[in-house]
């Protein structure tokens, strides 16, 4: 029976964590094929890895491996099996309600054009988004101008320290040392459970046309018609989408017309005499402080894409919107300003991400940095367990 059956198919570039994969629908069968080891044989090398959701061992939801084990002659390899218990392929369904991670603590900050956290063994990467709480270092000094902001991270420096896109380079903010208690960090763990949302404005440069720059994943397209929300601390009131001095009562919308990155993109709204942006809001003013903001509003934009010959016969709205784009659970969408991002699929775990696999005699690593890999998600429409 296939009338009512998904099956999905791609591959990766491993990169040693973790690895989502959005499909629009929840699989009850998934295998993966690792073809950089297939391709170059090896001892303990694992080949594929497949969870089944109908294989119950006990408490757990084994992931089973297949590789390569020790040399038996020349270059020939034993075929070895074994099961992953823990850290395997897992079912994906989140991004039904903000979930944060745990609370970490912000030991130091840099100031700078971006605003650089040192926070311990922070497990952070670049596209990870985070929200910082407390960053006072003393009642009237710190960086609280920045609570409650998310932030997609830019750069991850190392593992102790991350880069955020804020200007802290003015009076107003002071750098944060010797882990000031209060001053937390947390992983947002689904923040995009609509593309596009709003997104607080980090940057404006003033022009013929507008650059703007955002603190997470804007999520635009070319041709988005976009709408700003500026409070009078932060300057360029003028983009605010009312009032309208040319037709009273008529809001001023503006148009993306380029995209240079996840946070960065150009506006066709003419600012050249407008006043300048600026992040240099005082610790006072934080009580009650509204963030500026960007925000999708009109028809042509994410929410929806259109079937043209030779896409995909369901194209569903990926996001963000430079790089690294993933599928959104929607199929064919009503064009429009807002789509649901609410995420499904599976996830590779650490288990098989690039720790070793140590139970069975398969010890090697499914998914180490670089490995290509291959694929398929099924969820069936009829299933049985009468074996």
């Amino acid at each position: 029976m296939a009338e009512y059956s998904r099956i999905a198919k791609g591959n990766f570039t491993a990169t040693g964590t973790t690895q989502y994969v959005r499909l629009p629908f929840i699989p009850d069968f998934v295998e993966i094929w690792n073809y950089t080891n297939i391709k170059t044989a090896a001892a303990t090398k694992v080949t594929r890895a497949w969870w089944d959701a109908s294989l119950i061992d006990g408490t757990t939801n084994p992931t089973m491996v297949e590789g390569y084990g020790a040399a038996v002659g020349g270059t020939v390899f034993n075929a070895t099996f074994a099961s992953i218990a823990t850290g395997g392929i897992s079912p994906l369904s989140q991004g039904l309600a903000l979930q944060f991670g745990a609370s970490q603590q912000v030991v130091a900050s840099t100031k700078g054009t971006t605003t650089s956290f040192q926070v311990t063994a922070h497990g952070y990467n670049v596209g990870d988004t985070v929200m910082f709480e407390g960053l006072f270092q003393s009642a009237t000094t710190g960086m609280p101008q920045m609570n409650g902001v998310y932030f997609t991270i830019i750069t991850r420096t190392d593992a102790d320290n991350f880069i955020v896109n804020w200007n802290s380079n003015n009076a107003s903010y002071t750098n944060l040392s010797a882990s000031p208690a209060g001053a937390k960090v947390k992983k947002v763990l689904n923040p995009f459970i609509y593309v596009p949302q709003e997104s607080v404005i980090t940057a404006i440069t003033l022009g013929a046309t507008t650059t703007v720059t955002t603190a997470e994943y804007h999520n635009f397209e070319v041709g988005q018609e976009i709408a700003f929300r500026i409070p009078n601390q932060w300057g360029t009131i003028e983009l605010n989408s009312l009032p309208n001095v040319t037709i009273p009562g008529s809001p001023i919308y503006g148009y993306v017309v380029s995209v240079t990155d996840n946070w960065t993109f150009v506006c066709n709204i003419n600012s050249s005499a407008f006043t300048a942006f600026t992040s240099n809001v005082a610790v006072s003013a934080v009580s009650g402080l509204t963030f500026p903001q960007v925000v999708a509003v009109g028809d042509v934009n994410t929410g929806g894409n259109i079937i043209f010959a030779g896409s995909a016969l369901y194209p569903s709205p990926r996001f963000p919107t430079s790089t690294n784009r993933v599928s959104t659970i929607n199929g064919p969408a009503i064009r429009g300003a807002f789509v649901n991002n609410t995420s499904q699929g599976f996830f590779i775990g650490a288990g098989l991400a690039g720790s070793p696999i140590s139970s069975g005699p398969t010890n090697g690593s499914i998914m180490t940095t670089s490995d290509q890999i291959v694929w398929r998600a099924i969820l069936h429409d009829y299933t049985t367990t009468n074996v």
